[in-house]
């Protein structure tokens, strides 16, 4: 039986399922990420994380054919021929005809709009939009990070909730509920800086106050209010960059993705007024499904508009078959 596996591998796990004609796909199988194809022994690293993902599916189900594989990888799209390189070890380490690579973004953007063109505007710690036009044209609009980007992010959020805590609490600023809140998550407001760094991820910690950002702006809290509706314009702001970079005609499709939807109408409501006035045309829409479903679609359909966004390769020999034992990934040089 024909089967295709999808993997959204990024930089903190990697996913895998496999799919047949015959059904739904089986349960995903998770195992640790890779730093990016972009890092020092990113493709050692990737091809790793992937093997490890992949065998074990084929091993369960030994009566699949395997047809394609597709891989959505952090870091492809900076780094093309790490991209190529992974794609033909991964041919010789799976009893598969193809495998393609391409961007996770690549694949996030198949899965939101089921293969469509449109701006899928993904946002959690960080943020980016992706456009993919009629012709594959393709706009990657922020992303940058945290230091550099990312606008209207958790971090920026929650980076802008604390410093407003800070503003008040020096009396630099206007009183507001974030000083509160922000004394009962990290405690001790001269101990910040510390308290923000402590992890070694501050992006990260910074987002995690983003909900209590959105829940003062809830509740009528000015400080709070402001920041999360100039969030909302910044994140309006890169789709409207991404639309305009792709061009088309007519109403072109917007889907908002991440973690961060998860604050509600506090920061949803201003987006969904700021695209609704946009020009071009925007039409918001629910995601129809998330990276894994995307790669499904890519490994299986060549004439989607992500098609030159892709690296691909297949096998000109017949594949070896799958081993009968479960297996290890090759060893990372």
């Amino acid at each position: 039986m024909t089967a295709a596996v999808a993997v959204d591998l990024g930089k903190t796990g990697c996913r895998a399922v496999l799919w047949s004609g015959d059904g739904p796909a089986h349960d995903v199988h998770e195992v640790p990420g890779a730093p990016g194809l972009a890092a020092d022994h990113g493709v050692a690293a990737a091809r790793n994380s992937v093997c490890a993902a992949v065998l074990p599916l084929l091993v369960r189900e030994p009566s699949h054919r395997l047809a394609a594989v597709c891989v959505g990888a952090a870091g492809a799209a900076a780094a093309p021929e790490a991209a190529r390189e992974l794609a033909a070890l991964l041919l010789a380490d799976l009893p598969t005809d193809e495998v393609a690579v391409t961007s996770d973004a690549v694949t996030a953007h198949a899965g939101a709009l089921g293969g469509r063109t449109g701006v899928v505007l993904a946002i959690g710690t960080g943020a980016v939009a992706i456009g993919i036009g009629d012709d594959g044209t393709y706009a990657r609009v922020d992303g940058w990070g945290p230091w550099l980007g990312d606008a209207g992010s958790g971090a920026w959020i929650g980076a802008a909730g604390l410093q407003a805590a800070l503003r008040a609490h020096d009396g630099r600023g206007p009183d507001t509920a974030l000083l509160a809140a922000t004394a009962r998550r990290f405690g001790d407001l001269d101990k910040l800086p510390s308290a923000i760094t402590g992890d070694g991820n501050p992006a990260r910690t910074a987002a995690s106050f983003a909900p209590e950002v959105a829940r003062a702006a809830a509740a009528g809290d000015v400080a709070a209010s402001a920041i999360v509706r100039d969030a909302a314009a910044a994140l309006a702001e890169a789709v409207l960059a991404a639309a305009r970079r792709i061009g088309g005609d007519g109403e072109l499709p917007v889907t908002v993705t991440g973690g961060l939807t998860g604050l509600g109408e506090p920061l949803m409501a201003p987006l969904r007024t700021a695209l609704a006035t946009a020009a071009p045309p925007l039409s918001l829409r629910p995601p129809l499904g998330d990276p894994l479903d995307g790669a499904r679609l890519l490994a299986l359909d060549t004439t989607l508009p992500h098609e030159p966004l892709l690296v691909r390769v297949r096998r000109t020999t017949p594949p070896s078959p799958v081993p009968s034992a479960p297996v290890s990934p090759p060893a990372v040089a």
